[in-house]
């Protein structure tokens, strides 16, 4: 950790692992090291096998996108060591509350990928069971997914399933945003709601650098995990890159949540290798070199090179061709899946518009049934 300076790398940044794949050994990273200490080859293995499958899969809906199979993708490319640490950190009970592009964290808590991808394709407007997963539906709208997390926790904290002491039964929530999310009202509020309450939740920033088209500089004027202090609680920057520190970090956070001792903000300062969507076209914005110094940051390079310098060479290569095969099934699984995916039936839209029956919801879905079906005669 160094010194701090406003809104720059040069805040204080928990980091476990170097760039180039090395151990920190200062001592000075807030007691975190020691969360992670027992991880073994066979974990750490693990989480570079997470974080390939998430990558893999990311570039299988890009190329689905690209062929006219999804509407729309949101790309994680580069963010996975921030996404498979904080899942890792996570209880079975603790709940996630994702914007729409936590795909590694979504993956983390058991759901099948094409499920994810349901939305993309315009199938569903979600595809999953949030309760049976712990994982809400992806939130489309900017920031909104925050307040979700702050009454859910304190709803969690009203139930007496905080504090307890019972490591089966307290619970934390991790809420999930990106960088431009914190310019939304709605964001600021869960943060007020949260920190008087004493709400167990842990806000996740992925600050991946750009907004779309918008720098941090754009955005802030002070580095996000100071804007805590302001509503009475801690927050702490990690290196998004390094799988361990987030890990540990987020692990810390969620202890402390399901502690009773209340919210927490973690800013993983991490990069969207990728574009903001399949929509959008980087090279309008952003410049190579920036690009070019981040690729020399990839959370996978960082945790393989750890791994190469650790273990022996031909066991090292036989778990990356391991690894590799098994990216190549699921890819395999996640095309014929989507491509399998059902048309949904049309009226369907009108299932959950309101939780008990409504006039003219019935109307309108009477009225497209009707059409729907004289398009069939003819």
């Amino acid at each position: 950790m160094g010194p701090e300076a406003v809104g720059s790398t040069a805040a204080p940044m928990v980091q476990l692992l170097t760039p180039a794949g090395e151990r920190v050994t200062s001592g000075d990273d807030g007691g975190y090291a020691e969360r992670v200490e027992h991880l073994g080859l066979d974990d750490l293995r693990d989480r570079y096998r997470r974080m390939a499958l998430v990558r893999r899969v990311d570039v299988e809906a890009t190329a689905l996108q690209r062929q006219g199979e999804l509407a729309l993708w949101a790309s994680c490319s580069g963010q996975e060591a921030a996404q498979v640490g904080a899942a890792a950190a996570l209880a079975r009970q603790d709940h996630v509350f994702p914007s729409y592009r936590e795909h590694g964290i979504a993956i983390g808590r058991g759901l099948d990928p094409v499920a994810l991808l349901q939305l993309y394709r315009g199938t569903t407007h979600g595809g999953w069971d949030p309760a049976a997963s712990g994982f809400h539906l992806y939130t489309l709208v900017i920031g909104a997914q925050t307040l979700h997390a702050t009454g859910y926790a304190m709803g969690v904290q009203r139930d007496g399933a905080v504090g307890t002491g019972d490591p089966a039964r307290d619970t934390a929530v991790l809420a999930c945003f990106g960088d431009g999310a914190t310019a939304q009202g709605e964001v600021s509020e869960a943060m007020v709601w949260a920190g008087v309450f004493n709400a167990p939740v842990v806000f996740f920033c992925q600050n991946n650098q750009w907004a779309i088209s918008e720098p941090n500089e754009r955005q802030m004027r002070a580095p996000l995990a100071r804007r805590a202090e302001g509503f009475g609680f801690p927050g702490v920057r990690v290196d998004g890159n390094d799988v361990l520190a987030v890990e540990a970090v987020v692990g810390a956070a969620a202890d402390r949540a399901r502690a009773g001792e209340g919210p927490m903000l973690v800013e993983a300062w991490t990069y969207r290798m990728a574009a903001h969507t399949t929509s959008d076209d980087t090279s309008r914005y952003r410049d190579r070199g920036e690009e070019q110094h981040w690729r020399e940051r990839d959370p996978l390079d960082r945790l393989e090179a750890h791994l190469r310098a650790t273990g022996d060479d031909d066991d090292h290569a036989a778990f990356l061709a391991d690894v590799t095969a098994e990216a190549d099934a699921v890819a395999e699984r996640v095309r014929r899946g989507v491509r399998a995916l059902p048309d949904p039936e049309p009226t369907s839209m009108f299932d959950h518009v309101y939780a008990d029956p409504h006039p003219l919801v019935e109307e309108e879905r009477a009225w497209l049934a009707d059409w729907v079906a004289a398009g069939e005669e003819r």
